[in-house]
This record gives C-alpha cells, sequence and structure tokens, in this order.
C-alpha cells in the first residue's frame, strides 16, 4: 500500500465543509476593505525566497523544499507567501496600474519541520498585504480587517499583540546592544543563536528552544530604540485601534522570523493553542520590493494558519453535507425511470443520490440511512403504471404519494419544511 507523505495531509468530505466555511468568510470580509484575490504558483525560483525571507532563517536553511528542475534550476515549493505576492506585483509591474494594492491569497505552502498538531509539511494559509501606503492608517485599516475576520467565524478570544520593530534608522543601535545583552549569555544558548548572534541578533529573540527564550527574558526592547519617526507611526497605531475599540496589548519582546519585517509586527494569539499559540501574523516590510528588484513601495501584510484556526472552531458546527433525495427503485423499468428522474433533479440544482445496482429496497433503505438523506423517493413498478412516487421524510417517518408530474414543487415544498 502507498502511503500519504507525513506531514501532508489529506483533506476529507466530513472535514471540508470547514475549510469552505473559512474560505467564504474570508471573500465575505476581506473586499469591502477594498482587497482583491490574487492567486501564485506554487513553485518560485529559490532565489526569491533566499533574497527575501533572509539566507541565515530556519526556513531557508532547513526547512524548504528545494530541488533542480530538469534544467538545472533551483526550485523551491513556497514556503510562505509574501514573497510570491511580491514577486508578481513586480513582474507585472502592477504599481504602474494603482497607486495602492490590496491583495488577498487562500493556498497551500509548504515548509520541512516536525508534524505537530496544526502544524503539518503542507499547511494552508489565508494572507492579504496592503502595498504602496506608508501611513499608519494602512496598519490599522489591515489589523480592523483581521479582527472582524476573526469575529466573523466565532472566534472572540483572539488577542491581538503588537510591536514595532523599528526602521533601518533606528534599528542598528538596538541590534547592537542586543548584540552585546545576547554575548554575555551565549555560554547556554543553542547552537544557532550562538551562530547567529553577531551578523542577525534578532533571531536569537525568535529562536523556540526554551533555555534560549529563558536566558534573553531581559534583553533589552527595541520600543527604548526607536527613532522619532518610528516612535511616531507606533503611538499613531495604538490610538488609532483604541479609536475602532479593537483590544490590544503591546509585547515588547515579540520579533517576526522573517528578515524584510519593518515598524508594526502582530500576532493574533489564543490560549487554546498550547505554547505555540500565534494563528496569525504580520507586520510592515517597506523595504521588501526595492529588495527584490522592484520600486521602492512599502507594504505591510499578515497571513493566518488554516489548521490552526480550524482547530479552534466548533467541528460540530460543520456536519458533513447530506443528499437532498435518496431514489429507491424497484425493478429493472423503475431502475430506468428512476435514473432518468435523478439526473433531472440533480440539473434543478438538488443533491439526489440512487442506488444502480438493483439491491433489495432494505439494503436501499439503510443506505439512505447511512448518507442521512432528508427525503427518500421509493419508485416501484405499481408507482409506475400509476405514474407515481412515494416520498418518506426520514427524520420521522412520515409518507406520501404524489403524482410523478408534481413532484418537483411539492420536494421544494418538503425540503424548505425541514
Amino acid at each position: 500500500m502507498i502511503t500519504g507523505i507525513k506531514g501532508m495531509n489529506d483533506i476529507l468530505p466530513a472535514e471540508i465543509a470547514a475549510w469552505h466555511f473559512l474560505e467564504s468568510q474570508v471573500r465575505e470580509v476581506f473586499p469591502p476593505f477594498g482587497f482583491n484575490e490574487i492567486r501564485v504558483p506554487v513553485l518560485e525560483k529559490t532565489e526569491l525566497f533566499c533574497r527575501s525571507i533572509g539566507d541565515d532563517t530556519d526556513i531557508v536553511e532547513k526547512e524548504m523544499y528545494t530541488f533542480p528542475d530538469k534544467s538545472g534550476h533551483s526550485l523551491t515549493l513556497r514556503p510562505e507567501g509574501t514573497a510570491s505576492v511580491m514577486r508578481a506585483y513586480i513582474e507585472h509591474k502592477m504599481y504602474a496600474q494603482n497607486q495602492v494594492e490590496k491583495l488577498y491569497y487562500v493556498g497551500p505552502m509548504f515548509r520541512y519541520e516536525r508534524p505537530q498538531k496544526g502544524r503539518y509539511r503542507q499547511f494552508h494559509q489565508i494572507g492579504a498585504e496592503i502595498i504602496g501606503e506608508t501611513s499608519p492608517l494602512a496598519d490599522v485599516q489591515l489589523l480592523n480587517m483581521l479582527c472582524r475576520f476573526f469575529g466573523s467565524i466565532g472566534i472572540r478570544d483572539a488577542l491581538l499583540q503588537l510591536n514595532s520593530l523599528g526602521c533601518p534608522a533606528c534599528r542598528p543601535g538596538y541590534r547592537q546592544a542586543l548584540a552585546v545583552f545576547i554575548a554575555s549569555r551565549l555560554d547556554v544558548l543553542c547552537s544557532d543563536c550562538r551562530r547567529r548572534h553577531q551578523h542577525n541578533p534578532l533571531r536569537v529573540l525568535d529562536c523556540k528552544v526554551e533555555q534560549c527564550r529563558t536566558a534573553c527574558q531581559d534583553a533589552p526592547s527595541v520600543l527604548d530604540h526607536l527613532c522619532a519617526d518610528c516612535s511616531t507611526h507606533f503611538a499613531t497605531v495604538r490610538r488609532l485601534l483604541t479609536d475602532l475599540n479593537i483590544p490590544f496589548e503591546v509585547n515588547k519582546r515579540m520579533v517576526r522570523g522573517l528578515d524584510y519585517y519593518t515598524r508594526t509586527t502582530f500576532e493574533m494569539v489564543s490560549s487554546r493553542l498550547g505554547s505555540q499559540n500565534a494563528v496569525a501574523a504580520g507586520g510592515r516590510y517597506d523595504g521588501l520590493i526595492a529588495s527584490l528588484g522592484g520600486p521602492p513601495v512599502p507594504g505591510i501584510g499578515f497571513a493566518i494558519g488554516m489548521e490552526r484556526l480550524i482547530l479552534m472552531l466548533n467541528s460540530s458546527s460543520f456536519p458533513p453535507s447530506r443528499p437532498d433525495i435518496f431514489l429507491v427503485t424497484l425493478g429493472d423499468k423503475a431502475l430506468e425511470k428512476g435514473f432518468s428522474l435523478l439526473s433531472g433533479l440533480q440539473v434543478d440544482g438538488l443533491r439526489a443520490e440512487m442506488d444502480f445496482s438493483g439491491k433489495s429496497m432494505k439494503a436501499q433503505m439503510r443506505r439512505a440511512d447511512k448518507v442521512q438523506a432528508r427525503l427518500v423517493l421509493i419508485l416501484g413498478e405499481d408507482e409506475l403504471a400509476r405514474n407515481q412516487i412515494q416520498i418518506r421524510a426520514m427524520d420521522d417517518g412520515s409518507q406520501e404519494t404524489v403524482d410523478l408530474d408534481r413532484l418537483l414543487p411539492i420536494l421544494s415544498d418538503r425540503l424548505a419544511a425541514i
């Protein structure tokens, strides 16, 4: 038997309703904020992620699915969505069409990491990006939309956490102060943190190893090193969120694991997810597009982990779809007439099923019960001779015989009443 790849999971019909719900809410909540959907390939040139994410990140060093194609080009299954969206934005010169672009995407990402509950090697993200706007109002609009989305799917206990990572003008001073602090604790840090502390000390704060997190608990805060512009930007974001009655807390230790983030950074966290409590994360990336060969256009965005989000939903709210109709036939002539009737019902938009093998009525009724059909239609030789059919409601067992010519409106009434 050939099995699936570890960490790349099937989404079965019994589970798909929750996925459809999330996707429908994205398409309901995001467009009123001015967002349009974009779809980008799952495969990109490896260089894209090395330049955008950073060569010394865990993603690039350990987690990317990278391989040469038949022409010898290095390709990578996308580990995140922002870089691909920015590549498409630059390649298609979208900046020449609109000064500000608002884009969202839904789709799979790939990282080779240890599979665990809610975290897989093929996982899915909902993402959104505002490109071309430096104003803190853009930050707040994006955060407002993110919070509205969580409310729309019934998750009201997720908390928005904020921080600022500064900008190229003020971050070097903070990096130096952080590097000095980390140097005094090198003996208790993991090998990755010891290697990174000089050229990218912020990575140490993002380490998931508990001994590193404990050792850096008293690390200097980036908020104490912000320049005047970054400080004003962050203060404006906080004030506008308060004006919109959006609850948040400042988490001065929060950093992002990717190189391209500047200024506002944020996470949506929930205690329902254990120690790995972030279900959405993002921030501002004002230098990313220029670093990829595009114009000096700013941006801000977020990504939501769909698998982790589904863990927070009430699975009983998404029962598998039930057939509207199960058609039971008795005899060869009834089977042929029933198949024609079934096709007509399906064309009319009803979800209808039947057994094609001519099994006994008892066996067919068992199958109708198993698939939880709302109504059963029973067509035998006697009914066929009278141009009639029986309708049985599976929930209460009530039954009536009706003329075939009047079937469709009667079915519509019965289904509407269930």
